[in-house]
């Protein structure tokens, strides 16, 4: 086993009550189950080259272009990522290798709601993580302290606190003014608790953003956002966490990862859009990052052999980003399993050292501020050994 980094504790400081300054994290999930063996790359094992003749991406330096951007000697990100290293350099991003869920499932609608459930391998859960990470609510609580940029409301964000989808900002309306206030009336008049409440919720949420929605916005420092919907949902996570409209947890997804075949240009443009989305989102926030997180996860990794049409299956472990100014960066955590065939997963992909729940433990309890990790991720155990922080908390 080849230990990198320090496990204790990543997470360098707990949340600041004291302060009464905000904390805000920020949840990416990469549908499709992403390459994680081609995102962070193992360029110092040469069994990795073994096992991809013709997907490996190249050993630093060895082409100007396409090579791995090199981390530690050992790991580098692949070059659509480039975007990502300053960060990385300035310690304001993590990277946690070999992650995933101790369940084995290769079905990616389970996984995924496994992972957003929380609860590996329990289908009973019916509520998601994200929205039991929660601190119960002040008499006042925004109506947007917990939102995911998308058309529907993801399985992470359902449970008993109030959560909204926005699939745009400026769509966040009902436009005729009558409607609006007909509508209001009979959810107000409602009989259903649950209905009149988030009825409750979603009008003043509309009222909230029509407020924003009179401002132009412009990202600070020269911070620019890719195109398409994921770059468009991180822009307004951030005009909205830099509004102080009250977000405490906020959702993305961005999908394209399942590369059974010609996976070279396909992987390429998912991270550089990515990349390029959470660099901007780290510019354009500046000093504000030091009260935000923001993590990646994906359903499981794919397998460390590639397949016969330039592609690679579905797999086990996949590598998790840590990005903000509260977290002890510029490192990759975990404990590294080795890509030799006994040490492969099943024989074929590449092992869970780390679970997944310990690296968003340490989030909700060092971040948000949440020790109720039980009650966050029922049936779940943390490893004292490698995260003393979640087990003192």
């Amino acid at each position: 086993m080849f230990g990198i980094g320090a496990a204790p504790s990543w997470l360098a400081r707990a949340a600041s009550t004291s302060t009464g300054r905000r904390k805000v994290l920020v949840t990416i999930f990469q549908r499709g189950a992403a390459d994680g063996l081609n995102v962070v790359v193992p360029f110092g094992e040469p069994r990795y080259y073994e096992l991809r003749p013709t997907l490996a991406v190249p050993k630093p330096g060895s082409d100007a272009a396409n090579s791995a951007v090199d981390l530690n000697g050992f790991f580098g990100l692949h070059p659509s990522l480039a975007s990502l290293k300053p960060i990385y350099d300035t310690k304001a991003l993590a990277i946690v290798h070999a992650t995933g869920s101790p369940d084995p499932t290769r079905s990616h609608f389970d996984a995924q709601d496994y992972m957003e459930a929380g609860t590996p391998g329990m289908k009973s859960t019916r509520d998601g993580w994200l929205n039991r990470a929660l601190l119960p609510p002040a008499p006042k609580s925004s109506p947007l302290r917990a939102l995911a940029l998308g058309q529907s409301l993801p399985r992470m964000l359902r449970g008993k606190n109030p959560a909204v989808a926005v699939n745009n900002i400026v769509d966040f309306q009902v436009r005729d003014s009558a409607s609006s206030e007909m509508f209001e009336s009979m959810y107000s008049r409602s009989l259903d608790t649950v209905l009149k409440g988030a009825g409750k919720d979603t009008f003043e949420a509309v009222k909230m953003l029509k407020t924003i929605q009179k401002e132009s916005y412009t990202p600070a420092g020269g911070a620019a956002y890719p195109t398409g919907r994921f770059g468009q949902s991180m822009r307004q996570i951030a005009q909205l966490i830099k509004a102080n409209v009250g977000v405490e947890v906020a959702f993305a997804d961005i999908g394209g990862w399942d590369t059974h075949s010609n996976q070279p240009f396909a992987l390429s443009a998912r991270l550089t859009e990515l990349g390029q989305g959470m660099a901007a989102f780290y510019k354009d926030l500046g000093d504000s990052m030091a009260d935000v997180a923001v993590v990646t996860m994906s359903e499981f990794g794919r397998t460390a052999k590639e397949n016969g049409t330039r592609g690679t299956d579905h797999g086990h472990a996949n590598a998790m980003f840590v990005m903000g100014g509260a977290i002890n960066g510029g490192a990759i955590h975990g404990e590294w399993p080795g890509l030799q065939q006994e040490q492969l997963y099943e024989s074929r992909d590449l092992a869970v050292t780390t679970d997944f729940r310990d690296v968003l433990s340490e989030l909700v309890s060092n971040h948000l501020g949440n020790h109720q990790i039980s009650a966050v991720f029922p049936g779940y155990q943390a490893d004292a050994k490698k995260y003393r922080g979640v087990v003192a908390a």
